[in-house]
């Protein structure tokens, strides 16, 4: 979500070009790509980068996608551009769907150290720093982090969501509690969300909680990663 965000935001001189990349990468990310390239040679800078790096991530290719979006945040420091804070928060993003922790962390840091997100588009930030900090294991600064984010960007359901399995994974359970009671509020139709509710039901030995939310996970998405580790909770309950 914060990739397409921070696209949206953007203002450049040859807007039509930039916004006809965009959205090749949403449809052709391969055209997308062969575009960029083109449109950098001739002079796009940072913008062509950019519209790489959305393609890249289109096809799920998030090191190349990162990589992509570090080059666009770099040259558009050198060229005293404001967007380099939004394209730093892209790179982060994306390791963070790459699995490199670390690697999300520094992007985020200079992201957030710009000082030139506002709104939204520095919530989102905010919360994908938290998700690197815990991916870390940097578990007391990343509760810092969350409690900014739900400042900033308090309607985003994931945010209260992390915000929740982060008190569960530090033992405060009635912070975990309350949290979930607000993501549930603004998303009881994910699975994710329903997942954590069983998992804090259960650290509260609330067995009943735990089967009708995790139940209801399991019923919300059966093939995904969430509905599966429901079913696998649920399985505890069996009298075998």
């Amino acid at each position: 979500m914060i990739l397409l965000l921070l696209a949206a935001a953007l203002q450049l001189p040859d807007e039509a070009r930039y916004d006809a990349c965009v959205e090749l990468a949403r449809t052709d990310p391969v055209a997308a790509r062969e575009e960029a390239t083109r449109w950098r040679i001739a002079g796009g800078g940072w913008f062509a980068r950019q519209c790489a790096g959305l393609a890249y991530a289109q096809e799920s290719d998030w090191a190349a996608a990162a990589g992509e979006f570090e080059a666009a945040a770099r040259a558009a420091e050198t060229g005293k551009d404001e967007h380099a804070a939004q394209y730093w928060a892209q790179a982060g993003n994306a390791w963070l769907a790459a699995g490199d922790g670390a690697k999300a962390r520094a992007a985020l840091d200079a992201a957030l150290i710009a000082g030139t997100l506002t709104g939204l588009q520095l919530g989102e930030a905010q919360l994908d720093h938290a998700r690197a900090l815990v991916a870390t294991g940097a578990l007391d600064t990343a509760r810092t982090d969350i409690d900014l984010a739900l400042t900033t960007a308090s309607d985003d359901p994931l945010v209260w969501l992390l915000s929740a399995t982060l008190a569960r994974r530090m033992d405060d359970l009635p912070r975990a509690r309350k949290d979930i009671a607000e993501a549930l509020r603004r998303s009881a139709d994910d699975a994710s969300v329903q997942l954590e509710a069983g998992n804090i039901a259960a650290l509260g030995h609330d067995e009943a909680g735990a089967r009708r939310a995790w139940g209801e996970a399991a019923r919300l998405a059966p093939n995904a990663d969430a509905g599966r580790s429901a079913v696998a909770a649920l399985k505890q309950f069996d009298p075998s």
